[in-house]
């Protein structure tokens, strides 16, 4: 069984970057959207990402930004991720000429698999929770959703939407996702990471892969 990869988002200290590293993540999302309680400038999510080693992906959060924030945030990190987690075209994403994911807003109704074919130059679709405004607001949708699609959507999905220590070994059981993101869920306070959650989360999602390794 592949072995599902983990990524911890809204990472605003240097002390949460070190603790997640140390909790064994695969990438940290650093949100660059204003108006988000865990949001960062550029140059800090810059700072932030320089104590990141080598395989460990640093992720752009991005909601409808302008094509001068993109460029300027590729230029700052070539080598991160960008997720675009707004109401951005196929058009849009693919113009940053950069690797991204892009964010699908779950909820009764909603054709992902039309949006998949859509946004076919995304490296994977992160699923989150639909809410008023942008972000999942820590909340699970439902993920009865997925269960009925045939095939496939052709790109790796990221599960993510109110995960957290006590339900991420479900989530990858049932959905058996490529990864997982978290934010509130391992945190103290907004913006303010738990390293015992984070361990935790981590530790769940790896016991997860050992029951689906074992079958």
């Amino acid at each position: 069984m592949p072995r599902t990869r983990i990524k911890i988002c809204g990472l605003t200290r240097e002390a949460d970057v070190d603790d997640a590293l140390d909790a064994g993540v695969d990438a940290l999302g650093f949100v660059l959207w204003p108006k988000s309680p865990r949001a960062v400038s550029l140059a800090r999510a810059a700072e932030l990402a320089a104590r990141m080693p080598p395989f460990v992906t640093p992720v752009l959060l991005f909601v409808n930004p302008s094509p001068q924030e993109v460029r300027a945030a590729t230029e700052a990190l070539p080598h991160a991720l960008l997720q675009f987690h707004g109401d951005e075209t196929p058009e849009q994403c693919a113009s940053a000429g950069h690797a991204y994911i892009r964010a699908a807003r779950m909820a009764p109704g909603f054709d992902l698999l039309d949006f998949a074919r859509r946004f076919q130059g995304a490296q994977a679709l992160l699923l989150d929770a639909h809410v008023e405004g942008y972000g999942g607001a820590g909340k699970v949708f439902d993920w009865s959703l997925l269960h009925n699609l045939s095939g496939g959507v052709g790109l790796p999905l990221v599960l993510s939407g109110g995960l957290s220590p006590a339900n991420v070994t479900d989530g990858v059981l049932s959905l058996r996702p490529w990864a997982v993101d978290v934010s509130s869920g391992v945190e103290s306070a907004k913006g303010i990471k738990n390293p015992a959650l984070m361990r935790r989360f981590c530790k769940a999602v790896r016991e997860a892969d050992d029951r689906l390794a074992a079958l």
